[in-house]
């Protein structure tokens, strides 16, 4: 290559370039599109619910009781609406007539579902 391409090479790097993606459509697009795009971008993000089998609920079962027992901190990870969500607390009673937790924290205390629970680690 001759000293003028190898200048221009350098000056035009296309690597540099950077598209701007769906941006540049948005303006030709009709409201009802948008929404439609933002609803399935959400929904793609979303992690569906881990299939429990049934050692995963007896080893949840045993971990609550061996909590109530010992009156530790448990770390609960829950599954709602395509997303996970720990809590840090003690439990304070099971209420399985209405299958849920109530649990408290050094803040405040709160109620979560059994049937959302995916793991349960004691901290001891």
């Amino acid at each position: 290559m001759s000293s003028f391409d190898d200048f221009i090479y350098e000056k035009l790097d296309v690597s540099k370039v950077q598209d701007r993606g769906s941006k540049k459509w948005v303006a030709m697009m009709l409201p009802e599109h948008l929404k439609l795009i933002r609803q399935y971008n959400d929904d793609s993000k979303k992690i569906p619910k881990p299939e429990l089998n049934e050692w995963d609920l007896e080893a949840i079962q045993e971990s609550i009781e061996l909590a109530m027992k010992r009156n530790v901190e448990v770390k609960i990870k829950l599954w709602k609406d395509g997303g996970f969500t720990i809590y840090v607390g003690k439990l304070i009673w099971v209420d399985l007539n209405r299958r849920l937790i109530e649990m408290e924290d050094t803040f405040k205390s709160f109620s979560l579902r059994l049937d959302e629970i995916v793991d349960i680690t004691l901290l001891e």
